[in-house]
């Protein structure tokens, strides 16, 4: 859940990076949604098409949780 959207630029193409990482890890669909959904959350809370956070480490959070 993301609180509050700044900018969708970037956000579809962080999903599909999401998707393709996961395929190229051989990681489960749901796994491979979860990754993309995660990078998509992180580019939309601010400015710019361009992630600011380390994606790799939320993406491991995340698929830990």
């Amino acid at each position: 859940k993301v609180e509050r959207v700044v900018d969708t630029t970037g956000a579809g193409d962080l999903f599909a990076a999401g998707v393709f990482a996961g395929i190229a890890q051989e990681r489960s669909l749901k796994d491979c949604l979860t990754m993309s959904a995660v990078c998509a959350a992180e580019v939309i809370r601010h400015y710019g098409a361009r992630p600011e956070a380390d994606i790799s480490k939320l993406v491991a959070e995340r698929l830990a949780s």
